[in-house]
């Protein structure tokens, strides 16, 4: 795998994401990639360079690599270019600003939605499907270990009143962990997870996972509390909960998402 990538260096873990994303040189490389995600790294090059030669830039992308013989996986591994001189971006209002500029390029480089999108079945794709269908979503927990799973996912479907969330684009559903900043203080995107969802739940999960891990004050979740967007914070927390596993109930529960 190395090879076809012409990775050259000394391998060394990054921090963040699953724990399994490697530095080999000048390139990152990812695992659990299966091919049916071939259609994204184009679109996310041609973006990648636009974005570059922006001035001045206010939104950077990962540069996908592909291997040797063309192909842009090689035995479930993806790679990007690195980015030296990143620091991690925590900062919520930051992160919302990267999600509205990110959301807005990819609703002009990808106006329909792609069908490679059906193929992916990885637990979060899964969990997306399942957040957006309460049968499922209930279903979803019957043979799951977790005590009080079963009640906060049935909690989180009684709030759902079947709002419009706004018009689906393509969007990243993982943000929140995944954006730097690079020498310049320009946010530098990684880790794209795609999902053809609204900009506001992609938004949402940003908002929840800020909150949850990156030590964002639970102040943040306030507006997200009523109307349109409560809607969409109850879809984003469904999606973490049935993809989390296992699933820490009370790290949501003490939210008080679905009250």
């Amino acid at each position: 795998m190395l090879d076809l990538f012409a990775a050259e260096g000394v391998l060394e873990p990054l921090p963040g994401g699953q724990g399994t994303t490697w530095r080999a040189g000048d390139l990152v490389l990812s695992p659990g990639h299966d091919g049916s995600g071939a259609w994204l790294a184009p679109v996310q090059a041609r973006l990648a360079v636009r974005l570059d030669e922006a001035a001045p830039r206010s939104l950077r992308l990962a540069l996908p690599v592909p291997a040797r013989d063309g192909s842009l996986t090689v035995d479930g591994w993806a790679a990007t270019r690195f980015e030296p001189g990143t620091t991690p971006c925590d900062d919520l209002p930051t992160l919302r600003a990267t999600a509205h500029l990110l959301h807005a390029h990819l609703a002009g480089v990808v106006p329909d939605r792609p069908d490679g999108l059906d193929a992916r079945t990885d637990r979060w794709t899964v969990a997306e499907r399942q957040a957006y269908d309460a049968d499922a979503a209930l279903e979803a927990t019957a043979h799951r270990p977790e005590p009080g799973l079963a009640d906060l996912v049935a909690a989180l479907v009684a709030g759902l009143d079947g709002t419009d969330l706004g018009r689906e684009q393509l969007v990243h559903r993982d943000l929140a962990g995944n954006v730097l900043l690079d020498v310049t203080g320009v946010p530098f995107v990684i880790d794209l997870s795609p999902a053809w969802r609204p900009p506001l739940w992609a938004e949402a999960i940003c908002v929840l996972d800020a909150v949850l891990w990156h030590g964002a004050p639970a102040a943040a979740l306030e507006e997200w509390r009523h109307g349109v967007e409560r809607q969409a914070m109850l879809c984003a927390a469904l999606f973490r909960v049935l993809s989390d596993q296992p699933c820490d109930v009370e790290r949501y529960a003490v939210l008080g998402l679905a009250g």
